[in-house]
């Protein structure tokens, strides 16, 4: 039985309810509703002007509503008193398909069709800097090699550990932290779950995480590549595909190369031949195309793809296979929108299970030294535009997300690109000033 949300509020001490929506930019937009309004907000949804958000509308058009899932709800644990929910967007009394909540909740229906249950976790990296986002926030976490340091991760032990606990009260089963390859760089691990599931954590997780750091006074960011000589952020997502029932890992094989199954290896083959196209998914901004095709860091390694390839436990490739019966994909950064994440993984899946694609012999190879080793590997974009253009041809891809929601996708990212590509830097000025 759904959750009676007006019960809850009284239940649970809430006062008040945001009820949130993702926008195809992945920016989490909401409406703070008083709980002696909730019922009816859970029976009509939240009113909004879709047009005002990244979204392709009008002015004209009539009001967005945005339903709330009341599965969904969490209460914000530094402020108990604020209940979170992830809502779905409805107009003219229908479901809007093209909204990245509603666009991942088809593709699982599909795959649940098809008896396949998708269960996912994230590694969201993200890095804590100063308030005005200029540099690292601690200035003694200078180490060319930082990942594990106990002493920088000790130094932002009040915001992390606050985090921490935060998932621990949630029930979520976070299990690690730790200071990651970058000065100023940090990463929590917690269980995976349904891709659903773990989609509406990870919108909450980041604005929790920035809203802790504010708290102390600082700033987080997931920004791909935020500092030029540091390793970027990514998010990688970890791939499971169970039976219906969900008792069942159907990626794992006892017998199978590493544990895998041949319709885990299938699923895989979809990843590989879509992910070139993929790109304008998982990694969408301008900056992304700096984290996957950047120079070497400080550190000594990117520590992300820049190919199309996959291996064991081999943390050089797109794709890799650390366990039995699981993927780690590689190629995701922090700018990937949660909802879109995980529909570009269950399309491209499904359509190599589907097609029984084969994703080839894994590598072995160190690909940061020894990349022109590996022939016919494809090459991934150089920037957005070049995604972008990937991923408005690739027939699958039209058909998985829809024919509307690629056309609504790529002419608001092309925007987004031509008002970069308008863009005078300091770079130009200071290269080509005198030409």
């Amino acid at each position: 039985m759904a959750v009676d949300l007006a019960q809850a509020a009284k239940q649970k001490k809430i006062r008040y309810f945001l009820i949130s929506f993702v926008d195809l930019f992945g920016v989490l937009r909401a409406k703070l509703v008083p709980a002696e309004a909730i019922a009816g907000m859970q029976e009509n949804g939240a009113g909004f002007a879709a047009f005002a958000a990244w979204l392709d509308s009008t002015p004209a058009e009539p009001d967005m509503l945005v339903k709330p899932d009341p599965a969904s709800l969490i209460q914000l644990p530094w402020k108990p008193d604020v209940g979170w929910l992830a809502g779905d967007c409805w107009m003219n009394g229908e479901p809007m398909p093209d909204t990245p909540r509603l666009k991942l909740k088809s593709k699982l229906d599909e795959a649940k069709k098809q008896g396949y249950r998708v269960k996912t976790g994230v590694e969201a990296e993200y890095f804590i800097v100063s308030a005005d986002g200029t540099a690292i926030s601690d200035p003694l976490d200078t180490q060319a090699k930082p990942c594990y340091d106990q002493a920088a991760l000790m130094r932002r032990y009040d915001v992390v550990s606050e985090i921490c606990d935060a998932m621990l009260s949630l029930g979520w089963g976070p299990y690690q932290n730790d200071h990651e390859d970058a000065n100023g760089q940090f990463e929590m691990n917690w269980d995976y779950d349904d891709a659903l599931v773990t989609a509406d954590r990870h919108v909450f997780f980041k604005y929790m995480v920035k809203s802790l750091a504010e708290k102390h006074g600082l700033r987080a960011t997931f920004m791909p590549k935020p500092f030029s000589n540091l390793t970027g952020n990514g998010c990688h997502a970890h791939v499971s595909v169970w039976n219906n029932p969900g008792k069942k890992n159907l990626f794992h094989d006892a017998k199978g190369e590493l544990g895998i199954s041949k319709l885990g290896y299938q699923f895989l083959g979809g990843i590989l031949q879509r992910a070139p196209a993929l790109c304008a998914i998982w990694n969408p901004t301008v900056n992304s195309y700096k984290r996957i095709n950047a120079p070497v860091t400080l550190s000594g390694a990117t520590w992300s793809p820049n190919q199309v390839a996959y291996g064991g436990n081999n943390r050089s490739t797109m794709v890799r296979i650390p366990d039995a019966g699981r993927f780690e994909l590689r190629l995701m950064d922090g700018a990937s929108n949660p909802y879109l994440l995980q529909a570009g993984v269950v399309v491209a899946g499904l359509d190599g299970i589907e097609n029984q694609l084969d994703p080839g012999q894994r590598t072995d190879l160190n690909l940061y030294a020894e990349g022109h080793k590996l022939r016919g590997a494809r090459r991934l974009p150089l920037n957005l535009l070049d995604a972008l253009r990937l991923f408005e041809k690739d027939k699958v891809l039209r058909a998985g997300f829809g024919e509307s929601f690629v056309k609504s996708y790529v002419k608001l990212k092309t925007s987004e690109w031509n008002e970069y590509a308008g863009t005078i830097s300091d770079w130009e000025r200071s290269n080509t000033l005198d030409c």
